[in-house]
């Protein structure tokens, strides 16, 4: 039963109120949708409700990161039941004979389809049709898999998503000699090598910490997955989110392998005042690490930060817990200028006396802010009391 209401009233969908006598028989549930609730999230509610009710008590789902633009992501046969399309995504509601089918897609190329059926055998089959053919083929030797972890509206919510990764090897002059040395240490890293579960990347920006992370994940990818919280201040704020990141998305552990959660410009949370500033944001953090949040999980940290090493929290940096702890500087006046000549650029001799970051080298490659819009302030404003 069913009501269309007015901004303040509720719409609300109500299966039977009595109790099953049984756990072979269905459960009583209610959806309640108001005026925060999108027609994508009555999709949702609509395809959870076979699952809920018992009808279609089993479910299979898979992500597909690169979607061919015209896959269906539903079996020839199946009839559309409902359908919604925005600016950055659209998703599907269809079905068929003992089944229904969920299905989104997102701007990014990537999509979701979820498969409830009477029989686990016949949702096995209804998804790979549904996927047969969909994904398009890409350089797995440019690319690896990250997880991108938020906190949506009512839980933790992760996507992945293919991303661009150098090779080592590529990158590798755009550091100092001594820290390139040290990174190509940490790139070779196996399993039986860990013996700390914080990796810390500090320096000024534009010194190439990211790309260093993103090239890591290329190296690390046969044994490690690499997931990037995009809201490190609210994860260690919330423990359910905590937990839930903690204790990894589905499937994580199947094949044993480590996930490297990548914690960028966190300076707050492990600058030396952070005790009294962060409360138990820092005690969390240091938890994860190796206390007993962190026993049986492999899970390691990588976080960013600015922030110059002596001021550090000496618990964050103290040994045992650090896997690496490297210092991303500029490149000096000469390492600058034979980056520019291995990069087709102009001499950097008078522009670049104190040496440069790598953000500065490609700017002054590239030709520095293509599109300028300023104003010279300056004026004499004499003496005043």
């Amino acid at each position: 039963m069913g009501s269309v209401s007015t901004r303040n009233e509720q719409l609300r969908l109500v299966d039977s109120p009595r109790q099953p006598q049984d756990q072979g028989e269905p459960f009583p549930w209610s959806a309640t949708i108001d005026s925060t609730y999108s027609t994508r999230d009555a999709i949702d509610a609509l395809a959870l409700a076979p699952f809920l009710r018992g009808d279609q008590p089993f479910a299979r789902q898979a992500h597909l990161d690169r979607v061919r633009p015209d896959a269906a992501l539903r079996p020839a046969d199946s009839r559309i039941v409902r359908s919604v399309a925005d600016d950055d995504s659209s998703a599907l509601l269809a079905a068929g004979e003992g089944w229904a089918l969920r299905a989104v897609r997102w701007a990014s190329g990537s999509a979701t389809i979820e498969v409830t059926a009477v029989s686990d055998e016949l949702a096995v089959d209804v998804l790979a049709q549904a996927t047969d053919g969909a994904s398009l083929s890409r350089d797995s030797e440019a690319t690896v898999e990250m997880g991108f972890w938020h906190m949506d509206v009512r839980r933790p919510a992760r996507r992945r998503r293919q991303i661009a990764a150098p090779a080592w090897a590529e990158i590798r002059g755009n550091y100092t000699r001594s820290v390139s040395a040290s990174m190509e240490r940490l790139m070779g890293l196996g399993v039986a090598d860990i013996k700390g579960r914080l990796v810390l990347l500090h320096g000024e920006p534009g010194t190439g910490k990211t790309t260093a992370l993103r090239a890591l994940a290329r190296s690390w990818a046969p044994w490690c997955q690499v997931d990037c919280v995009v809201d490190p201040e609210e994860l260690f704020s919330n423990p359910g989110y905590l937990m839930e990141v903690a204790a990894g998305a589905d499937g994580d552990d199947e094949d044993g392998r480590w996930r490297l959660l990548v914690l960028e410009d966190c300076d707050e949370l492990i600058r030396g005042e952070a005790k009294e500033a962060a409360g138990q944001k820092l005690s969390r953090l240091l938890n994860l690490t190796d206390g007993m949040l962190g026993q049986g999980r492999n899970v390691l940290i990588a976080i960013t930060t600015n922030e110059d090493l002596s001021r550090l929290h000496p618990a964050v940096v103290r040994p045992g817990r650090c896997l690496a702890q490297l210092e991303v500087g500029r490149l000096s006046a000469t390492e600058a200028e034979e980056w520019l000549a291995r990069h087709d650029g102009a001499p950097a001799e008078s522009s670049f006396p104190d040496g440069a970051t790598l953000a500065e080298l490609v700017a002054h490659r590239d030709g520095g802010i293509q599109i300028r819009s300023t104003i010279d302030h300056s004026a004499d404003v004499g003496m005043y009391l």
